[in-house]
């Protein structure tokens, strides 16, 4: 009968604060907010220009 091996690891665990730092999260907020407007931006051309189902 076979018998299965049992391998554990030690994974480091690393503690994050509940409140991210001020910085990040404003970085994190203008990189969202960048790639939203860009996204909308692509839409709105892609409708002035009547382009239909075109994907690239």
């Amino acid at each position: 009968m076979p018998k299965a091996a049992r391998i554990f690891s030690a994974i480091p665990s690393t503690r994050r604060s509940a409140v991210p730092a001020k910085r990040s999260g404003t970085s994190e907020l203008v990189a969202v907010a960048l790639f939203s407007a860009i996204g909308l931006f692509v839409s709105l051309v892609a409708v002035i220009l009547g382009m239909q189902g075109v994907w690239i």
